[in-house]
C-alpha cells in the first residue's frame, strides 16, 4: 500500500476503499499533489443515493495537516458506517434517503509534514477569495506577508491552491445543487470546550441568510441530546477571518434554490494540555491528543454528533417547517446578534 509508513491516515483510509464490498460505495480522487518524488491523493468516498432531488451531507477532515485528530474522527465514523452497513437495516433504509460524503484527508501533505499549512505554505481555511467586512485578529485572521508565518493567504488575485479549489469544486457540484445539504469539517485548536461554529467568519455584525435554519438545527439537536456540551454558534463571536473557505461557499451556495449549512467542529484541544502538559513539547500536542486513551475518546465523543446530522439531513423536511423559520430567525437574533 503506497505512504503506508509516511501517512498511515492515508493507508487507512485506501484500506477501508479497497476492502469494503458495500454496493453504494464509491471513491474517486479529487486531485493529487505532488510533493518529494511522491503523489498524495485526496479521496472523496461517497454512500447512498446519489438523486440530486435529495439531501446531502459531507464530513471533512485534515485540512490543516498538524489536526490529524479531525481526520481521525472522520474516519472512525466512516469505519462506524461501513460496519453498521453490514447487520444495520434501518441505517440501510436511511441511506435511500441521501447522500453521504466523506473528504477526511483534504491537505496530505501538510500532514507528512506536520504543518497548517499546505506544501507552499498556505493556509487552506485563509485562501479563499473573500475578505472580512470588519477587522480581523493579527496575523491569525489571515495576511499575505509570507509564507514563513502560520496563515498565510497566498499572493492576492492568485486561484486558490489545488487542494482548497477541489475541495471547493467538489461542494459546488456535488452539495449545493441538492434541496438541503449539511458539511461538518473537523478541526482541533481552539479552547476548553467542542464547539460548532457557522459563518460568517467575515462578519459580527451581519447574520447568514440561513440563520433561522441554523438555529432550528441547533436547537433540535439540543432537545434531542440535552446533555452533551458542544458550544453551537456563529464563528465570529470568537474571531474574525480573511479567505474563509467556508464563507466562500456559503456566499457561492446563495445563487442556488437549495439551503446549504456548512458547519465546522472545533475540538477544544486546551482541556488535552491541560491534563498533559508535556505535549507542548511538540508542535503536533497543541493539536491531537498524545494518550492513547484520549485519542479514543475523543474518537468516540462525535459520534452522536455525526449521526444526529445524517438523521437530521434525512429528515430535512419533515423538522423544518416553513412556518417556523421567521420565529427561529428571530430567536437566533437575540440570542446572538443583537446584544
Amino acid at each position: 500500500m503506497l505512504h503506508s509508513n509516511a501517512l498511515p491516515e492515508l493507508h487507512r483510509l485506501q484500506t477501508l476503499i479497497q476492502q469494503s464490498s458495500h454496493p453504494q460505495l464509491s471513491s474517486r480522487i479529487l486531485c493529487s499533489i505532488d510533493d518529494e518524488n511522491a503523489s498524495w491523493p485526496v479521496y472523496a468516498i461517497s454512500l447512498g443515493n446519489p438523486d440530486k432531488t435529495l439531501p446531502s451531507i459531507t464530513f471533512v477532515g485534515g485540512i490543516h495537516g498538524l489536526e490529524r485528530i479531525g481526520t481521525q474522527v472522520v474516519l472512525a465514523f466512516l469505519e462506524t458506517i461501513l460496519e453498521r452497513l453490514k447487520w444495520d437495516r434501518p441505517l440501510t433504509d436511511v441511506l435511500q434517503l441521501l447522500n453521504i460524503h466523506f473528504i477526511p484527508l483534504v491537505n496530505p501533505v501538510g500532514m507528512l509534514r506536520h504543518t497548517r499549512s499546505n506544501s507552499q505554505g498556505i493556509d487552506l481555511m485563509r485562501n479563499a477569495p473573500i475578505d472580512s467586512d470588519e477587522k480581523t485578529v493579527c496575523l491569525a485572521g489571515g495576511h499575505r506577508l509570507s509564507p514563513l508565518l502560520p496563515w498565510y493567504r497566498g499572493e492576492e488575485n492568485q486561484p486558490m491552491q489545488k487542494e482548497a479549489q477541489a475541495l471547493s469544486d467538489f461542494v459546488l457540484q456535488e452539495l449545493i445543487p441538492n434541496p438541503f445539504s449539511v458539511v461538518l469539517d473537523c478541526h482541533s485548536g481552539f479552547g476548553f470546550h467542542n464547539h460548532i461554529w457557522f459563518p460568517w467568519a467575515k462578519s459580527r455584525l451581519q447574520p447568514i441568510r440561513h440563520l433561522g435554519e441554523i438555529f432550528y438545527l441547533r436547537q433540535l439537536f439540543q432537545q434531542t441530546y440535552p446533555y452533551q456540551n458542544y458550544r453551537f454558534e456563529p464563528q465570529s463571536q470568537h474571531y474574525l477571518t480573511h479567505g474563509d473557505l467556508w464563507d466562500y461557499l456559503y456566499l457561492q451556495s446563495l445563487n442556488s434554490s437549495g439551503i446549504f449549512l456548512p458547519l465546522t467542529l472545533e475540538m477544544g484541544s486546551w482541556r488535552w494540555i491541560r491534563k498533559n502538559p508535556l505535549q507542548l513539547c511538540k508542535i503536533q500536542g497543541l493539536y491531537h491528543p498524545t494518550k492513547p486513551h484520549r485519542v479514543n475518546r475523543v474518537l468516540r465523543g462525535h459520534l452522536v454528533l455525526m449521526d444526529f446530522l445524517i438523521h437530521a439531513t434525512a429528515s430535512w423536511q419533515h423538522w423544518l417547517e416553513q412556518g417556523e423559520r421567521e420565529s427561529m430567525y428571530q430567536q437566533a437574533m437575540a440570542l446572538w446578534y443583537e446584544k
